[in-house]
């Protein structure tokens, strides 16, 4: 009698194999349902407690314009509740910084990235900001920081800055209220405005350089700039509406673009007084009512 070797898995039905690999399939398939949950309800949980903290200041958060009750009541130095404690907003403590460290990139002529120079796109985009500009700082979250390392804007963001950016987006982002101008009819010096423009003019440092001699092909100067000295009026436009395209300033072309800065009619007066009265320029002053002219 001859001995038959049998292949492996001979005689066995075929049906048997079916069934486990369905069996196999469902349970992977299972599996991977599984998984699809759990990120997405981590997902949900990190989105979660986030709004929680919002609601604590009963703020709602569906509605980014209303200022959180904790946030400082204005002029009186102290918050609604009655605590001594001020949370950062985002008109008197925040857009400054933004203006100052992200604008070159997060501006209203962006079109692949946040413009957070605008309270309700800031505020929808809160918790990556604060990603992005503290944890992954601190190591503690996988992107890159912002603004990018060794850049002029992050070399002038101060610790400080990025800490309140934190403290504002967890204390609910409030919206708050402008720093206060001086009362109607007040008049100010000359040297009051260079001194409150030069507070200002940080915004305008991460591109034109604290020394106002810009990068060579990429910024312009505006240390002795005949583009600069040549037409306040001009000047004043271009912070208010910004500009595109090509300029000439001492006779070399740059080809760049300058995002319009949301500013008051006193702070472009301001920030321009002490431009004008600085790195050797003309020495004129431009007042709110210039500006005004220009809107």
């Amino acid at each position: 009698m001859k001995t038959r070797f049998l292949k492996h898995g001979a005689g066995v039905p075929r049906s048997w194999f079916s069934s486990k690999w369905r069996r196999w399939r469902s349970g992977l398939t299972w599996l991977w349902v599984v998984l699809v949950c759990i990120v997405f309800s981590e997902a949900s949980a990190q989105n979660a407690t986030p709004e929680a903290k919002d609601v604590q200041g009963t703020t709602d958060a569906s509605a980014p314009n209303q200022t959180a009750t904790s946030s400082v009541v204005a002029g009186s130095g102290a918050t609604s509740s009655g605590s001594t404690t001020q949370s950062p907003t985002y008109l008197g403590n925040v857009q400054p910084i933004f203006m100052a460290s992200c604008a070159r990139c997060h501006n209203q002529q962006s079109r692949f990235v946040y413009d957070w120079l605008d309270y309700k796109t800031a505020y929808a985009d809160r918790w990556e900001i604060k990603r992005r500009l503290w944890d992954s700082w601190k190591g503690s979250y996988y992107k890159e920081p912002m603004p990018v390392a060794n850049s002029t804007e992050s070399l002038a963001m101060t610790d400080a800055q990025r800490e309140m950016i934190k403290d504002w987006v967890e204390s609910g982002a409030p919206e708050g209220v402008a720093p206060t101008a001086p009362p109607a009819g007040t008049v100010e010096s000359k040297d009051d405005r260079i001194s409150a423009g030069k507070q200002l003019f940080t915004a305008c440092a991460a591109c034109h350089q604290p020394t106002g001699q810009g990068v060579p092909n990429v910024f312009p100067p505006l240390a002795g700039s005949d583009f600069l000295n040549a037409d306040k009026g001009r000047a004043i436009s271009i912070i208010i509406h910004g500009k595109q395209g090509e300029v000439v300033v001492n006779g070399v072309k740059y080809n760049n673009s300058m995002p319009p800065f949301p500013l008051s009619d006193r702070d472009i007066a301001n920030v321009l007084t002490y431009i004008y009265n600085s790195f050797g320029n003309s020495g004129v002053e431009v007042t709110p009512d210039e500006v005004k002219a220009q809107r």
